[in-house]
């Protein structure tokens, strides 16, 4: 089996410290991630890094030149113990039609809400995506993403660490399997606690992120 999933866009690495999180990965891999953007409103930023091909890897954090959102961050950042694999994305170019096809096969992905951030450049990336089912908050199953025109991240000019690897362990793996089926793609599962990791390879080897 391929450990990479297929149509994967992104995988999100959620940190309570944004800039020690950033300075970890440089320090184990050699590599500086990439300034991302603002989620203007929301009080996080982003910085990233190319997994090879379309894919990459989203290190999202508090941004402290924001002021304090008026709900939790996204992904619950302030509630971290630490740098944790959190979720992740697969690509669509239809984004209605993959709802649609989802829910035919038995997982409702939650509707499309549109998304922006500001880049460091000044301008505007717009995508739209789904949330998710709140009946299944572990982040195994991943959300659907549509770039729609924005030009996708990974073809920005990132640095890169090539995606060698991802996994995952559930305690029921069987539950979530005909979930990622339905969303077009798959995981390696494993039983245990909720808990997703991915390796990479990089100029100090390969390097593992999200084991405990």
């Amino acid at each position: 089996m391929n450990t990479i999933p297929p149509h994967l866009d992104h995988l999100v690495l959620a940190t309570p410290d944004l800039a020690a999180t950033v300075a970890d990965f440089a320090r184990r891999t050699g590599v500086d991630p990439a300034p991302g953007g603002v989620h203007v409103g929301l009080g996080t930023r982003n910085f990233l890094v190319s997994l090879g091909g379309s894919r990459y890897l989203e290190i999202i954090g508090p941004d402290p030149e924001q002021p304090d959102p008026e709900g939790p961050r996204p992904f619950e950042v302030d509630a971290l113990a630490g740098p944790r694999v959190v979720t992740w994305a697969v690509a669509t170019t239809d984004l209605d039609a993959a709802i649609t096809a989802a829910v035919a096969a038995g997982y409702d992905p939650g509707p499309a809400h549109p998304m922006s951030r500001r880049t460091p450049d000044g301008g505007l990336l717009a995508w739209r995506l789904t949330y998710g089912d709140s009946a299944h908050p572990s982040g195994l199953v991943p959300f659907l993403i549509d770039w729609g025109a924005s030009v996708h991240p990974s073809a920005s000019g990132l640095p890169v660490t090539p995606l060698l690897d991802v996994s995952a362990t559930a305690p029921e793996p069987g539950a979530i399997r005909p979930l990622l089926a339905a969303v077009g793609t798959e995981l390696a599962l494993a039983e245990g606690p909720v808990r997703m990791s991915f390796t990479v390879d990089s100029p100090r080897g390969t390097v593992t992120f999200g084991q405990p």
